[in-house]
């Protein structure tokens, strides 16, 4: 208990943070309450170098999985928190600070929503260093409870709140069936300790086959837990809930929630899968396992390309986006930790670097849509989030024009960007574990993401600014600079990350994969 206690001090840290947060948004003083944002980033700098130096308790089923999930746990949600600057409460200060009206705590949200952004990170982290269903369980709810409020509450608009409506009832929909799959596992196994359900099935093998109602389970956990990292049959949602939700919490749900889910999915088939056995002398997962992940890998990436192309709003194009980015990691999911001691065989690796690609890289994108506002002819603003909006952005805006260029190229996969070096390792852990089929879908969605990826790149590289359009609805930046800040710091990240997966990932698949199935002794 005392060890496991000690692998918690990041969670222990942020859970700290969000409790102050709530208290010091409340605070009557104006000095107090722009506090909150400088807490959460102290709280983040700190539970990542504690990630670092914390040793995981040794009952972790994936040791390494902890330590790197955290930390990148705390990288994104770094750049997170730069782009939800000015999401609570930035219009009611103003009219505080124009005299307009005077502080109200009930009316204030600021302490709410860093505390639920902090909850959210913090269940995050819990799900990196499960070992156990019930845990698991809590915190994959942890990670998803605060988003629908954040969802709900992020503008004063009604397709917010809308959003986080429908949300919240197709998470719980979601939650039902990945816990319902938990009881079966429980059922199959006779306990909830990973360690000790993979030695129940490990037996299981040994004996003539798995468990029916242990595989039904897990079948049906990953799919609940699909609804998580948007993918088919779990993704109806994704669209909507971007496009309502402000651009800052769209990133948030991009990252956090998929994070969440792929490191339960991960730890999930690592008490059953990838392992040669008698029936599976491959190595493979479960035939039924198998079937379910192909079929929603590729439906994933499939519906997610060909819907965004039709899109013209740059939220729903980079939810549809989402989508299909969840298609694709599910293929290394499905490769598993691969052969032998090469980082390119590592599909489990080649996820787990490719969740810290994505992050980064989608944060570029929409920190120019939540840095850009319209004016519209009322006098109110709202978010450039059409893409003409884009048209001709790097002349006007060459900061946030060029990011959303970079990045949109990063996404696509184009050398030599970071999303390059992150997509290829997808591909060639496909191909080491044989699933060649899988991987020239793989590319075939590439080829299609393609056309969307370069619409959002050249509309503010090549296209001329419609200056008849913008001199009736102005398009101008929002005055707050973590903003565009996050979107510069993604560029950084994109274009000075693509010299390190070779050489730290690398090293980091290695020693990762020795350890991504639990021992049977």
């Amino acid at each position: 208990m005392i060890e496991k206690l000690q692998s918690l001090w990041p969670e222990i840290t942020l859970l700290t943070a969000a409790c102050v947060v709530m208290i010091t948004g409340q605070s009557a003083s104006a000095a107090v309450r722009r506090l909150s944002w400088s807490i959460c980033a102290a709280a983040l700098i700190a539970a990542g170098l504690l990630s670092y130096s914390t040793t995981q308790a040794s009952s972790h089923a994936l040791p390494n999985l902890a330590m790197y999930g955290k930390i990148v746990t705390c990288v994104v949600g770094l750049l997170l928190l730069l782009l939800v600057a000015g999401t609570a409460d930035r219009a009611y200060e103003a009219e505080i600070a124009r005299g307009k009206t005077v502080f109200d705590a009930i009316k204030a949200t600021r302490g709410e929503f860093y505390a639920f952004f902090m909850f959210s990170l913090t269940g995050l982290m819990l799900c990196f260093g499960a070992d156990d269903l019930v845990w698991l369980f809590l915190a994959l709810e942890l990670v998803s409870l605060p988003t629908y409020i954040m969802v709900a509450t992020s503008t004063s608009k009604n397709a917010s709140m809308e959003a986080g409506v429908k949300y919240f009832f197709l998470g719980a929909l979601g939650a039902a069936t990945f816990l319902y799959g938990f009881a079966l596992i429980y059922g199959a196994t006779g306990a909830t300790s990973l360690v000790q359900i993979h030695s129940a099935f490990a037996a299981q093998l040994a004996s003539g086959g798995l468990n029916t109602i242990g595989i039904v389970g897990l079948i049906l956990a990953v799919v609940g837990v699909s609804f998580k990292i948007a993918a088919v049959p779990m993704h109806f949602y994704t669209p909507d809930v971007y496009q309502g939700a402000s651009a800052s919490v769209s990133a948030f749900l991009a990252f956090v929630p998929k994070s969440a889910g792929f490191a339960t999915i991960i730890l999930l088939l690592s008490t059953v899968g990838w392992l040669p056995s008698a029936e599976y002398p491959s190595g493979a997962l479960p035939m039924p396992v198998h079937a379910v992940l192909w079929v929603m890998a590729v439906l994933t990436m499939t519906v997610g390309n060909v819907l965004a192309l039709l899109q013209t709003s740059v939220k729903r194009t980079l939810a549809y986006s989402s989508i299909a980015h969840s298609g694709y990691m599910l293929v290394g999911v499905i490769a598993g930790p691969g052969k032998g001691e090469d980082f390119a065989s590592s599909g489990i690796a080649a996820v787990l670097f490719y969740l810290l690609v994505y992050g980064v890289t989608n944060v570029g994108t929409f920190a120019v849509v939540a840095a850009m506002q319209r004016q519209n002819r009322d006098g109110s603003h709202s978010e450039a989030d059409r893409i003409e909006d884009l048209r001709g952005l790097c002349a006007t805006n060459p900061m946030m024009g060029w990011t959303m260029v970079i990045c949109s190229a990063s996404l696509l996969g184009l050398p030599p960007l970071l999303g390059f070096f992150g997509k290829l390792p997808l591909f060639s852990s496909g191909i080491s574990g044989g699933h060649v089929g899988l991987v020239v879908i793989l590319g075939l969605n590439s080829a299609i993401a393609a056309f969307y990826y370069l619409r959002l790149a050249a509309y503010p590289l090549l296209e001329n600014p419609d200056m008849a359009a913008r001199s009736s609805n102005p398009i101008t930046q929002v005055p707050v600079t973590g903003r565009w800040l996050a979107g510069v710091l993604s560029v950084v990240g994109v274009i000075g990350l693509a010299i390190w997966p070779m050489t730290g990932a690398a090293k980091f698949g290695a020693t990762y994969k020795t350890k991504v199935v639990v021992s049977s002794k």
